[in-house]
Parts: structure tokens; C-alpha cells; sequence
């Protein structure tokens, strides 16, 4: 099919993409679009912090689970009280050191991103910043979170189960263009959590369905967390 995403990749729009991470889809925009700013009567540009794995369609961007994947760690830094600008030297530095794109979900950054952030921090303007990295406890305390429901393969990200402590609910480029779907069955979420909502209860949906009842539970537990 002609325009197809390609299999195996994921595929979200910005919008897809901020409801999935719950973050605002100008904040996306911003960090994979770039963004215009003025100073002192003089304009300036600050650029992507990477190209999106897929091409822009209609003018927007469009993203993979890669994409998606690294979009955490950035949302997780900023709410460390990291600027754009900091994240941005790290990146570059950590693509430098590590040889990937795509460093901050790797396997490599969760045991050297420490040593990454601290070289990157020797050329920004944020000591007050500096010892929270060099505190190895307040590292992991930003990063672990996020990686700790990432199933890595080759040392990269290869699933994400977005439910916090449970496996029912997987996001997997390989299976349903990277849509959240029920692990085992492969039905998305939103299609569980709309047919409970219209039957009247969890255990209606899954008869229809043949699902355990507790996976129509988590399905409409996740959809609804999304659309808080």
C-alpha cells in the first residue's frame, strides 16, 4: 500500500505521540521540529534535537517508537530541571561517545549516561545542576524510572510496557504499527476499554472478546489514565 509506515518501525503522529508519554504535543514539537526565539531585538533558531525515524507527512512530524522512546528521557530530564540547552550538549556528546543516533535509550547510556552528563556539564552554565549528576543516586533517580518498563534487545529499546507493574498492556513496533495492545491477543487497548464502556462492565467485553476479564480491566484502565 502506497504511504504505508514502514513495518516494524512504530508510527505516531505528535499527537499520538504526547498522549502516549502525557506531555503536551507542543513540547514534542518544540523539541522535533525546532523553535524560533527573540533576544535583545535579534532572532535566533534552535534546531531538532534529532530527526524523527519517519518522513514529515502534510507538513508534521511523524514519529517511531525510537522517537518515542528517547522523547521520555527528554521529558524526564526537563522535569530533573534540565534546560533544552543541557539536554541538547548531551546528546551530542553521548552521540559521540556511544556511536548511536538514538543514545539516550540505550542499554550503554543506563551505565555510562552518568559520565556523559558530567563531560557535557563542564561546558554548560548550570553548576547548580553539576552535583546532582555527580551524585550517582541522583542520576539513577532520573533515570531508572524510565528504563525499567523498556525491554531491550541488542541493547536498544525493543518494547514498552506502559502499565506500571503489569504485562498485559505492551507497545511493540513490530505488532500493530506500535499502537498499545493487549500483549497476548493483540487487540488495542482503545478497542477493549470502548467495548467495556458500551456493554457495561469489563466481564461482558471479555466474553465478546475471549480475553481474561482482567486484561479489559487494564485496557480500560490505561485508555483512561491517557485521557486524564
Amino acid at each position: 500500500m502506497e504511504n504505508a509506515p514502514p513495518v516494524g518501525i512504530g508510527y505516531y503522529t505528535a499527537s499520538e505521540a504526547a498522549r502516549l508519554i502525557k506531555v503536551p504535543p507542543r513540547r514534542i514539537q518544540r523539541w522535533l521540529e525546532g523553535y524560533a526565539s527573540a533576544s535583545g531585538g535579534r532572532s535566533y533558531r534552535s534546531d531538532a534535537l534529532w530527526q524523527s525515524q519517519l518522513p514529515r507527512a502534510n507538513g508534521h512530524v511523524e514519529l517511531g517508537f525510537r522517537d518515542l522512546m528517547e522523547l521520555r528521557f527528554v521529558d524526564a530530564f526537563e522535569k530533573a530541571g534540565l534546560s533544552l540547552q543541557t539536554i541538547r550538549k548531551c546528546l551530542a556528546v553521548a552521540r559521540e561517545a556511544l556511536g548511536e543516533a538514538r543514545p539516550l535509550s540505550t542499554a550503554k547510556f543506563r551505565t555510562d549516561g552518568r559520565t556523559i552528563f558530567l563531560q557535557a556539564f563542564g561546558e554548560a552554565d548550570e553548576p547548580e545542576l553539576l552535583d546532582l549528576v555527580k551524585k550517582q543516586f541522583a542520576f539513577h533517580r532520573i533515570v531508572e524510572p524510565t528504563f525499567k518498563d523498556i525491554e531491550l534487545m541488542g541493547g536498544v529499546p525493543s518494547r514498552w510496557w506502559p502499565l506500571a507493574g503489569r504485562k498485559t498492556i505492551v507497545v511493540d513496533p513490530a505488532r500493530s504499527f506500535g499502537q498499545p495492545i493487549a500483549s497476548a491477543s493483540g487487540i488495542p487497548t482503545a478497542v477493549l476499554a470502548e467495548a467495556a464502556i458500551a456493554e457495561g462492565s469489563p466481564a461482558k467485553a471479555a466474553r465478546i472478546y475471549e480475553v481474561p476479564v482482567d486484561v479489559v480491566r487494564d485496557a480500560l484502565r490505561f485508555e483512561q489514565e491517557l485521557a486524564a
